[in-house]
């Protein structure tokens, strides 16, 4: 049955005002929500998807990053070298994933197939991650000490000035590299990622780590949505309903968020996503053709 074109702008808002309520009550970023499940409802190409993904989790990463700097929470030094390779990461991401869409016979059902993967991926970051508030000093590896990538910040909760060193630099760059690579392919921002290199690899308090994460996403996404944009995959009428739902239903979760366990709502995502998983695999095989 055929809708008039209205109704799919109509409909992305309600999809992404739901999306925006439980984006901050769960912690995750509503861009990894917004591609698989969009991806999986909605008959738009797949480009335009991954392209107003990036711009969601870009517009979030922008409105929060200058707040976290202020306050001393995010670490431009901690992000500097991590940004310099993961934004080339993106691009490249950005590029590759364009060209398999659009040159590699049945690219379209791959890159749905390859996104479910992703989403498995980003299923267990979630199951089996844990996070530290404040992690054990550990010994400086020597990219950390040739740039003295450390930092403090002033915790409220402990009434108390935290410092910290980073290391297991080299461990963590290759990590981003790839992170950065699924990022501007899928259209996804990376903080499910992002936060526990910082946070576990790095050894970065986990309020640094999630404040500085917001700092890489605004650095990679925006270089890779260049890419998009280049290529006519970002289109008004898709992303203005999508930013406006987000938005809206952004601040409706966040007063939710202080009267819920967030913990419970995680939950719900998470098996959102496995869900997601399970329907772009097997939307991407259904399309295939085998020769």
């Amino acid at each position: 049955m055929d809708f008039p074109w209205f109704v799919w702008p109509i409909c992305l808002f309600f999809f992404t005002f739901v999306i925006g309520i439980l984006a901050p009550i769960s912690g995750v970023g509503g861009g990894v929500l917004f591609v698989p499940l969009a991806t999986a409802l909605f008959p738009i190409n797949l480009d335009f998807i991954r392209g107003t993904g990036l711009i969601m989790a870009l517009l979030s990463a922008l409105s929060s990053a200058p707040q976290f700097l202020k306050e001393g929470l995010a670490n431009i030094k901690v992000m500097a070298p991590i940004v310099i390779v993961s934004m080339i990461a993106s691009v490249a991401g950005g590029i590759l994933g364009l060209w398999i869409t659009n040159n590699l016979p049945s690219g379209k059902d791959y890159v749905e197939i390859a996104l479910g993967v992703v989403l498995f991926m980003i299923f267990a970051v979630y199951l089996f991650s844990k996070r530290l508030e404040n992690p054990p000093e550990r010994k400086p590896d020597f990219i950390s000490q040739a740039l003295n990538i450390s930092g403090q910040f002033y915790d409220r909760y402990l009434d108390e000035t935290i410092e910290y060193r980073t290391s297991r630099m080299p461990v963590a760059i290759p990590a981003f590299i790839l992170i950065g690579l699924l990022a501007g392919m899928f259209g996804m921002g990376a903080g499910w990622a992002n936060v526990p290199l910082l946070n576990l690899v790095l050894g970065v308090p986990i309020k640094v780590a999630t404040s500085t994460s917001m700092l890489i996403i605004s650095v990679n996404d925006a270089s890779a949505s260049w890419v998009y944009l280049a290529n006519g995959a970002l289109l008004p009428l898709i992303i203005i309903p999508c930013i406006l739902g987000t938005a809206i239903g952004a601040r409706i979760g966040t007063k939710i968020a202080t009267r819920t366990k967030p913990q419970n709502v995680r939950y719900l995502v998470m098996a959102i996503m496995l869900i997601a998983a399970v329907v772009d695999i097997q939307k991407g095989i259904s399309g295939l053709k085998i020769f």
